[in-house]
């Protein structure tokens, strides 16, 4: 029994060396040169976390997946395919990755894997996210992935992460509203970017564009010769962001016209004033 073991591993080893020298001497397995049938699942798992050492994600993508198509049943395609899912991550190939996540996760909901598939998932929008300048269609889609880190996988690993990248990918959404604004502000538009500047006070009271949108708003209001909604903005900047270079900015700029910074009027602002600081909630 132990005779047969022995020469079963050994038979092994030299299927595995034939394999990886065959390949490593220009032989191309999708060419047909190497039977990938000729090989057990654990080989040519082996061949695709080879391929990822050596830096080689797509390559390794590609067993990943022969895995999966040759033996679909077994635990090693299993972990086949959330590695399938990572090595087209590296590869930047997200739709794939994106695909390979979501099928981990329709067939093993349950697996331990599934939060990081998920997380990927999430990463494979992410990932995409680029300047402020473009389309941000792809940074709502990775707020609405990596919410569902957090809320379907609170306890993983991976959710105090999908926490700091939402907070950035939020961050980043008022951020475009804030440029978008800015561009109707040097151009005397100022209602498109008072709108603009108001989005950013209600929807995105919690990224670092807060303060500078309030100012933006009292400097476009006053253009406007409204008042009262400017010195209400000033009055929410004097509250909560006393310390900022816009808090300045906007006390001189009303200082200027004799203004204070207090909230006047029945205007949204006010509103605004009355919720964040005295807690009446309308």
């Amino acid at each position: 029994m132990t005779g047969s073991v022995s020469r079963t591993r050994v038979i092994g080893v030299l299927l595995l060396t034939a394999f990886l020298a065959g390949c490593g001497n220009g032989a191309d397995i999708r060419r047909g040169d190497v039977p990938l049938e000729s090989y057990t699942a654990e080989q040519i798992f082996g061949r695709g976390e080879f391929e990822l050492e050596k830096k080689r994600p797509e390559k390794a993508a590609f067993y990943f997946s022969e895995i999966e198509r040759l033996y679909p049943y077994s635990e090693w395609a299993k972990r086949a395919l959330i590695m399938q899912a990572f090595s087209y991550h590296q590869d930047k190939d997200y739709p794939n990755s994106r695909a390979a996540a979501q099928r981990y996760i329709d067939f093993y909901p349950t697996s331990d894997d599934a939060a990081y598939a998920q997380y990927l998932l999430a990463l494979s929008y992410y990932d995409q996210i680029d300047e402020v300048g473009r389309d941000q269609g792809l940074t709502f889609q990775a707020l609405q992935a990596l919410r569902t880190v957090i809320e379907r996988y609170p306890d993983s690993e991976y959710a105090r992460s999908a926490i700091l990248k939402f907070d950035l990918a939020f961050d980043h959404l008022a951020a475009k509203e804030m440029e978008i604004g800015r561009y109707y502000l040097r151009r005397d538009h100022y209602t498109s970017a008072i709108n603009r500047f108001r989005v950013v006070v209600e929807d995105f009271q919690t990224t670092s564009h807060t303060a500078e949108a309030l100012h933006r708003l009292v400097e476009a209001y006053l253009s406007l010769g409204l008042t009262d909604e400017a010195q209400t903005a000033g009055a929410i900047l004097g509250h909560n962001f006393r310390s900022t270079a816009w808090y300045e900015d906007s006390y001189k700029l009303l200082a200027g016209r004799g203004l204070e910074m207090k909230p006047k009027g029945d205007n949204w602002l006010n509103q605004v004033y009355r919720q964040m600081i005295k807690g009446e909630w309308l």
